[in-house]
């Protein structure tokens, strides 16, 4: 049983890896479960047997590198005498370095936001990475909105305005340098990128 396990996790990996390079190499749209098949060396009833179709393929192409909601609802929330904002700052910062430190990430990432159409096939998988965004900018909200964080906001600034500014920010960024890594140096200018926004959201930080 471990071993029909270990081999059917083997060919899950395999097809996921074979999906990652044609999706980078040909688009997501022009790349087709016959084509992956082929690559990973398996037949497409395999490919059946672990992903439905080649919208759930992608999602979980993009939960490989992806934080899982759970474990990001957690390092928001703070822990014990560290700042909330402090926390959330942390994990732009931690998100773009992983850019310059993670094959893996630079090459799903530059899948998804350079060559991927959200065309009908890929309806399900668009919701989904839509959900997983506003639930981030929701994250952010109610962090800001926390009393402690709130009252530290700019004049004028609503907890919204300001998740969606940190967003912005950080895919932004992820936009320009999986399309030109030349333009910035994600472990020398991170930090003070997103502290910069963050200087500018919040009147007190430092």
């Amino acid at each position: 049983m471990r071993r029909t396990k270990e081999e059917a996790e083997k060919t899950r990996s395999a097809i996921l890896s074979a999906a990652e390079l044609l999706f980078l190499e040909h688009g997501v749209a022009h790349t087709s479960l016959e084509q992956i098949a082929r690559a990973a060396g398996v037949t497409r009833g395999a490919v059946y047997w672990h992903f439905q179709n080649k919208a759930h393929l992608f999602h979980e192409m993009l939960n490989q590198v992806r934080l899982p909601p759970e474990e990001m609802t957690e390092r928001l929330s703070g822990c014990g005498n560290q700042d909330p904002l402090r926390a959330l700052r942390d994990l732009c910062v931690e998100g773009v370095v992983s850019l310059a430190r993670d094959p893996q990430r630079q090459r799903v990432m530059n899948i998804l936001l350079h060559r991927c159409e959200f065309t009908a096939e890929l309806r399900e998988a668009e919701e989904r990475h839509r959900d997983f965004v506003n639930q981030f900018i929701q994250l952010g909200e109610q962090l800001f909105a926390r009393p402690g964080c709130l009252e530290r906001l700019r004049a004028g600034l609503t907890p919204l305005q300001a998740s969606r500014a940190v967003h912005a920010l950080v895919i932004g960024l992820f936009i320009d340098w999986t399309r030109d890594p030349g333009l910035f140096d994600p472990l020398r200018d991170a930090e003070p990128m997103v502290d910069a926004l963050f200087a500018g959201l919040v009147r007190d930080w430092e």
